[in-house]
């Protein structure tokens, strides 16, 4: 199992696991859920919803990957497999993304 911070605005809205099985959920922290100045991270994760499951790895979190050979070039200087979707995500994801929410893996 993996996991990482998502960050709002620099605010920690929830967290994304990546199961064994290689499903994922996604969940609102409660201080973050309860709030009502606290907006949904995505239109397609609501905050109507505290968790959300899926067999993939979620489209917006899926969106924020690089493409292309900047995802060659991200997987070789980083030994990264292209289909770990998860560990390119913490990977690029970390300090500079378009938008406002940026990924923090948690070490166990």
């Amino acid at each position: 199992m993996r996991r990482a911070k998502i960050l709002y605005k620099n605010e920690e809205a929830g967290t994304l696991t990546q199961y064994d099985d290689g499903s994922f959920s996604f969940y609102y922290n409660d201080e973050w859920y309860t709030n009502n100045s606290k907006h949904s991270i995505s239109l397609t994760l609501p905050k109507s919803v505290k968790e959300f499951r899926a067999k993939h790895l979620f489209p917006f979190f899926y969106n924020m990957l690089p493409e292309g050979s900047n995802r060659q070039v991200v997987c070789k200087l980083n030994k990264i497999d292209s289909e770990d979707y998860f560990g390119l995500l913490v990977t690029t994801a970390c300090y500079d993304s378009i938008g406002a929410v940026r990924v923090i893996k948690i070490e166990d």
